[in-house]
């Protein structure tokens, strides 16, 4: 089972978001819902990852496991992640519907943990 964690600001922007575990849906190399998982969030924290306007951090110290922590440098940077935001939580939202048996989605707010 893999456990994705997303943690939003109070105006609903990324801060924080990690993917642990392995779903087990298929052979290692072969899980599409690892693959689906891995493809949203790598993307999501290389696209990060190229801006200087925003600041990340994160690691992937094992194989199935990612995190990465995000947070504004410039306002002109708000758009861009409030657009990451949406298409990352869309994202994990679908693969976690789709694949409940596999996949378990958590989704909090600063503040409200």
């Amino acid at each position: 089972m893999v456990s994705v964690t997303v943690v939003l600001d109070e105006k609903g922007l990324l801060r924080h978001c990690q993917v642990w575990g392995h779903a087990g849906a298929g052979q290692l190399g072969h899980d599409v819902v690892c693959a689906a998982l891995s493809v949203l969030s790598r993307t999501a924290l290389r696209m990060l990852a190229e801006r200087a306007d925003v600041s990340v951090q994160g690691d992937a110290p094992v194989r199935g496991n990612l995190w990465f922590s995000v947070s504004l440098r410039e306002e002109g940077a708000r758009p861009f992640l409030e657009a990451l935001t949406t298409f990352l939580l869309e994202g994990f939202r679908s693969v976690s519907q789709e694949y409940p048996a596999y996949c378990t989605l958590h989704i909090q707010t600063e503040g409200r943990l």
